[in-house]
C-alpha cells in the first residue's frame, strides 16, 4: 500500500457465499478512486484500498445497494511489543549486570434495506427460520404446497396457481439479479435462476418452474446456515474473553465491563474466574488453565512477571494482573483480526477458480441456448422438449459450488489453525505450506525454550544439596537469566536459601555475598582462576561440561572451589518429535543460529538436525537464498526480530511466539504456542486442505457432468438440474467444515 492509498475495512452482514462476495467486489471496484478490493463471505469482512479522495459513502451504497448491511470496522492499534535478540552465546556467567534491589449500520435499518430492495440479508444469527431468508422459504414451500391442493381441487387453475407460487420465491430473487447485473454482474445465480423460472413458465411447466424456486431457496438457506457455522468457529474465540473485570483503584475494587479496562490498570482474578485481559502478574500465584486458548490440558504454574492472556482461566488463587493490551488489542482480539485479514487474501487456487468461473458462467449461457434453439432450428425438433433441456443446463451449470469449493475450504482451515495456536495470513501461505520441502530453524526461543536451565549440579568438597543453597543465597532477588535458572532448580529440589549480608554484584566477574558466616562467591571460570588454584580434576570435569555447550559458574567457598553449576538453554520438550515428525514427510531440516559453533553443534546432536552457527542476520538470510537455489521450497522459523530479513527471504516465514505483536505481525504465519511439533501440523493442516480442494472440485465438476449427459439424453430435468447446483454446493459446504475438527 502506498503512502497516497488508504484502506478502509467493513463489516458486510448477510454473504453466504462466493457468490456474494464477487457480486459486491465487482460493484466496489466500479467506485471511483477504488484501486483494490478483497472480501470474505466466511469472515463477513471487506477491506477497500482507495486513494483517499474516494467517497466511501458511495462504496457503502453499492453494497446497501445490492440488498446487503455494512458498517465501518474500526480497530484500536495496540502498543508494540518487542522481543530482545536472545541468539547469544552463554558461554560464561556474568553477574555484571545484576540487581540485587455500538454498530453503525450505514444505509438504513434491516427493515429499509428489504423494503428497498425485496430481500434481506441478515445475518444468519439465531434459527433459521427467524431470519428473513428462513422465513421466504417456508412462504415459498407453503405456497407451493397450496398450489398443489388447488390443482387437485380446480385442475383448471393449477397452472395458474403454480406460477403464483413461483412469483413469491421468484420475485425477490429477480430483484436482486437486477441489482447484481446493474452493479456489473450480469451472469449472477440469481439471473440464471430467473430465466430457468421464467422459461419454464414459457414451456407450460410451471409445476417444475416453482419447485425449482423453492429448492433454490432451501440450497440458498443452507448455504447461509454453513456459512454461519464456519464464521461462528472463530468468532467464538471472542465469547472466551469475560465481559467485566474486577478493577482496583483507589484502594477499592469495582466491576467495571472488560471492553473499558484501560492499559496499565490493575485488575484481580479471583480463583476460577477467566483473565479479562492479556497482562503480567504483580502479585500472587496459581495454576493457569490455558486449554481453552491453547488446547494443552495441563495447566501451566505462573507467578509474578509471568504473562497471562485474556480467556484462560485462574487455578487455585487469586491474582493482580497489570493489563498489557485493550480489550481491541488482547490476543484473541487479534487473532480473529488477523484471520478474517487472511480469509480475505485469495490463494493461488481460489484466483484460479474465480478467472475460470468469469468466463465459465457466460459459456453455459451460450451453450444452454445453442442446446435450445440449434436442433429446433437445424433438425426440426420440438422446440418446447429442447428450450425445457436448455434450460435445465442452465442450471445445471450454476458455478456456486464450483466457486465455493476452495474459499469453504480454506476459511475452515484457517479457523482450525487459529484455535490450535497456528496462524496463517491467508490462503496463499496455507497453500505454501504443504509444498515446503526444506525447513530452517533458529536455536535459541525456537528449538529451545529461550532461557537457560541447570543442567549439572557438581561438588567439590560439598554435597550437591549445599552448592545449590549457597548459589541460590547469592541470587536471592538477582532478575539475571541465569540467577533465576539456579533459583529454580533449588526450589524443584525443595531447599530454602539461607540470607546472604555485604552481597556486591562484580562487573563481567560474578557476585560475592556472606552466608552463614563463610565468604561465598559465584562466577564465571577465569574470574574462580583468578581467585582459587583449581585441580587438573576440577578443570577437567568443568571443561567437559563446557565441551558439552553449556554454561559453567564456579562457586568458591571461603578461598576454596566448592563446586561448579551447569546451566543450558535447553530444547523445548516437543523439538525432537516435533522435527521427526517433518523429516518423515520428507522436510529437510536444519538449524540456522548466531550462537558458538559448540553450544549450537551440542543441541543439534540433542536433536538430531544439521547445524549451522556463528550467523550474523544476513548470513541466514543468505543461506534460505543458497536452499531456494537449491530447488528447495523452504519454511523459515524464527523469532520474528534477528530473523527478519530470512523471514522475508524464505517462500515461508513463520514465527515462533507466545502471542506477542511481532510473532503476529512480522511473518506469514505464527506458532503462537511456542510449539516445535506446531510447524509439522501446519504443513499437515496444509495438506488436507488441498486433498479437500480437490475432492470438492470433482464434487462440483462430476455432478454436473453426470446431469449434463443425463439432461441431454432427457433422462432428468429440471428438478434434477438445481439438485445438481444446490446439492453439489450443500456437499462442498460440509466437506469443508470437516476441516473444522
Amino acid at each position: 500500500m502506498t503512502e497516497s492509498t488508504r484502506q478502509s475495512r467493513y463489516r458486510v452482514d448477510g454473504m453466504d457465499c462466493a457468490s456474494c462476495a464477487a457480486k459486491i467486489d465487482t460493484a466496489v471496484r466500479r467506485v471511483p478512486g477504488v484501486s483494490d478490493v478483497a472480501v470474505s463471505a466466511t469472515a463477513g469482512t471487506m477491506t477497500v484500498h482507495h486513494d483517499g479522495k474516494s467517497d466511501l459513502a458511495a462504496i457503502e451504497r453499492q453494497v446497501t445497494g445490492l440488498g446487503y448491511a455494512i458498517a465501518p470496522l474500526t480497530t484500536a492499534p495496540g502498543p508494540r511489543a518487542s522481543k530482545p535478540d536472545c541468539d547469544h552465546d552463554h558461554d560464561d556467567h556474568d553477574h555484571g549486570g545484576h540487581d540485587h534491589g455500538a454498530d453503525r449500520h450505514v444505509g438504513g435499518s434491516a427493515e429499509e434495506l428489504a423494503a428497498l430492495h425485496g430481500h434481506d440479508h441478515g445475518p444468519t444469527n439465531g434459527p433459521w427460520w427467524r431470519g428473513k431468508k428462513g422465513q421466504l422459504t417456508i412462504a415459498c414451500g407453503v405456497a407451493l404446497a397450496v398450489a398443489y391442493g388447488v390443482g387437485k381441487l380446480v385442475p383448471a387453475i393449477e397452472a395458474y396457481a403454480f406460477t403464483a407460487a413461483m412469483l413469491v420465491g421468484l420475485v425477490p430473487i429477480a430483484r436482486r439479479a437486477l441489482m447484481a447485473a446493474r452493479a456489473g454482474t450480469p451472469f449472477s445465480i440469481e439471473m440464471l435462476m430467473t430465466i430457468a423460472a421464467v422459461g419454464a413458465v414459457v414451456i407450460h411447466a410451471s409445476e417444475e418452474a416453482a419447485a425449482v424456486v423453492f429448492l433454490f431457496l432451501i440450497g440458498e438457506l443452507l448455504e447461509g446456515v454453513a456459512a454461519g457455522k464456519a464464521r461462528a468457529s472463530i468468532q467464538s474465540l471472542t465469547k472466551l474473553v469475560p465481559k467485566t473485570a474486577l478493577v482496583e483503584a483507589d484502594g477499592q475494587t469495582r466491576e467495571v465491563a472488560a471492553e473499558n479496562v484501560a492499559i496499565g490498570a490493575i485488575i484481580l482474578v479471583r480463583p476460577g474466574d477467566r483473565i479479562a485481559a492479556d497482562g503480567i502478574i504483580v502479585s500472587g500465584e496459581s495454576a493457569i488453565d490455558e486449554a481453552p486458548v491453547t488446547g494443552e490440558s495441563v495447566s501451566v504454574r505462573k507467578g509474578v512477571d509471568a504473562t497471562v492472556f485474556a480467556g484462560t482461566i485462574n487455578g487455585d488463587a487469586a491474582l493482580r494482573v497489570r493489563v498489557t493490551a485493550a480489550a481491541a488489542d488482547n490476543t484473541i482480539a487479534r487473532v480473529v483480526r488477523l484471520v478474517e485479514e487472511a480469509q480475505e487474501s485469495k490463494a493461488p487456487t481460489e484466483r484460479f477458480i474465480d478467472r475460470f468461473s468469469r468466463y465459465y458462467t457466460p459459456a453455459v449461457v451460450v451453450v444452454a441456448a445453442l442446446i435450445a434453439v440449434v436442433p429446433p432450428l437445424v433438425f426440426s425438433a420440438s422446440w418446447s422438449a429442447w428450450i425445457y433441456k436448455g434450460l435445465a443446463i442452465l442450471l445445471i451449470g450454476c458455478p456456486c459450488a464450483l466457486v465455493i469449493s476452495t474459499p469453504a475450504a480454506i476459511a475452515a482451515s484457517l479457523s482450525a489453525g487459529a484455535r490450535r495456536g497456528l496462524l496463517l495470513k491467508g490462503g496463499a501461505v496455507l497453500e505454501n505450506l504443504g509444498k515446503i520441502t526444506a525447513a530452517a530453524f533458529d536455536k535459541t526461543g525456537t528449538l529451545t525454550a529461550g532461557a537457560p536451565k541447570v543442567t549439572d549440579v557438581i561438588g567439590f568438597g560439598l554435597d550437591e544439596a549445599d552448592v545449590l543453597k549457597f548459589a541460590a543465597a547469592l541470587e536471592v532477588g538477582s532478575n539475571h537469566p541465569l540467577a533465576g535458572a539456579i533459583l529454580a532448580r533449588a526450589e524443584e529440589a525443595k531447599i530454602n536459601p539461607p540470607q546472604s549480608s555485604d552481597a556486591a554484584a562484580l562487573g563481567g566477574k560474578g557476585v560475592a555475598a556472606t552466608v552463614e558466616g563463610k565468604a561465598v562467591f559465584l562466577g564465571s571460570l577465569q574470574a574462580a582462576a583468578d581467585r582459587v588454584s583449581l585441580s587438573a580434576d576440577e578443570t577437567a570435569r568443568i571443561t567437559a561440561l563446557h565441551d558439552e555447550g553449556k554454561s559453567v559458574s564456579v562457586l568458591v567457598v571461603d578461598g576454596k572451589a566448592a563446586g561448579a553449576i551447569g546451566l543450558r538453554d535447553e530444547p523445548r520438550p516437543d523439538a525432537l518429535a516435533g522435527l521427526k515428525a517433518l523429516t518423515d514427510v520428507g522436510v529437510k531440516t536444519v538449524m540456522l543460529t548466531g550462537d558458538n559453533q559448540r553450544t549450537a553443534a551440542a543441541i543439534g546432536d540433542q536433536l538430531g538436525i544439521e547445524v549451522r552457527a556463528g550467523l550474523l542476520p544476513e548470513d541466514k538470510q543468505r543461506i534460505v537464498a543458497e536452499m531456494q537455489v537449491q530447488g528447495l521450497n523452504v519454511a523459515k522459523i524464527g523469532d520474528g526480530i534477528n530473523d527478519a530479513p530470512a523471514l522475508a527471504a524464505a517462500n515461508v516465514g513463520i514465527a515462533m511466539g507466545g502471542g506477542t505483536d511481532v510473532a503476529l505481525e512480522t511473518a506469514d504465519a505464527a506458532v503462537l504456542h511456542g510449539r516445535v511439533a506446531d510447524v509439522a501440523a501446519m504443513v499437515d493442516l496444509s495438506k488436507r486442505t488441498m486433498r479437500n480442494i480437490r475432492q470438492n472440485i470433482t464434487i462440483a465438476l462430476g455432478l454436473k457432468a453426470v446431469f449434463l449427459a443425463t439432461t441431454i439424453a432427457g433422462v432428468t430435468g429440471l428438478w434434477p438440474a438445481i439438485l445438481a447446483d444446490t446439492g453439489a454446493t450443500v456437499l462442498v459446504t460440509i466437506n469443508a467444515l470437516r476441516l473444522l475438527r
